[in-house]
């Protein structure tokens, strides 16, 4: 299918400010980026450079007083998602390493913590794609999603003893339990169609069957219409902005993903 993504941010900068964003995706096995409009106002220098996790970030410093940051882009994507019960689980030895960094413990995913109720989770399931789809269906029956639960990143740990969150935070206790149980897994942040209410969105993917899989436990059935602008370890590699010295915070956020190929 076809996407329109738009997504804008406005800010009130009290003094000049650094900021590193992350709100260019990038074209991929899953999606393809056909038009791309980024537009900064005022219009000030930036650099763009490719982050560890192969995001496209661009770094510029933000005048004093109103600030605004428009992009959209005109994608297509997959119309399903793929989705393989019975995909084998692949053995440390085996895996690429370039996916190793998503086995171990990271800031908001403390997998160390989880082996024994992942494994408890995943009683009886075939090791791989199986596993992690029973991860899947234990989250959206254990822990509630509710937009603006939050308005803070918590940790996978955290997430499991308040039994509420936000799409960041299942994904969070989602990529812990996968990489506890030996399978890499790692954080998606970016757009879903039809999405409700319209936002920002994060899942995540674990690698099972030499590739990797997209799993959402926000969401009863996976369908098409996701479109990823970054990959990394847990929230704190993926925020779509971050900004250096006072603390500024967008006064105004408007994303919208539109079908255009009806």
């Amino acid at each position: 299918m076809w996407l329109k993504t738009r997504c804008t941010l406005d800010f009130d900068v009290p003094q000049p400010v650094p900021f590193v964003l992350m709100l260019r995706p990038r074209s991929g096995a899953q999606q393809w980026i056909a038009r791309e409009e980024y537009r900064l106002t005022p219009s000030v220098p930036v650099t763009e450079y490719t982050d560890a996790y192969g995001n496209l970030c661009q770094r510029l410093v933000a005048p004093a007083g109103p600030f605004e940051i428009h992009t959209e882009a005109e994608v297509m994507t997959a119309d399903d998602i793929d989705q393989h019960p019975g995909v084998p689980f692949i053995e440390i030895q085996n895996l690429p390493a370039q996916v190793l960094d998503y086995l171990l413990p990271s800031r908001y995913c403390e997998a160390e913590k989880f082996h024994q109720m992942a494994r408890e989770i995943t009683a009886g399931a075939l090791l791989g794609y199986d596993q992690v789809a029973a991860i899947v269906t234990w989250l959206r029956d254990n822990i509630a999603y509710r937009p603006g639960s939050s308005d803070m990143a918590y940790s996978a740990v955290e997430v499991n003893g308040r039994g509420i969150g936000v799409c960041r935070d299942l994904a969070h206790l989602g990529i812990a339990l996968c990489r506890s149980l030996s399978i890499p897994a790692r954080m998606v942040v970016g757009y879903l169609h039809a999405l409700e209410p319209m936002d920002l969105h994060a899942w995540f993917e674990a690698y099972v069957g030499n590739r990797w899989y997209t799993f959402d436990a926000t969401q009863s059935t996976l369908h098409g219409g996701y479109v990823a602008v970054g990959y990394g370890r847990d929230a704190a590699d993926v925020a779509v902005f971050n900004q250096f010295g006072p603390a500024v915070f967008p006064s105004r956020q408007v994303v919208s993903v539109e079908r255009i190929d009806d």
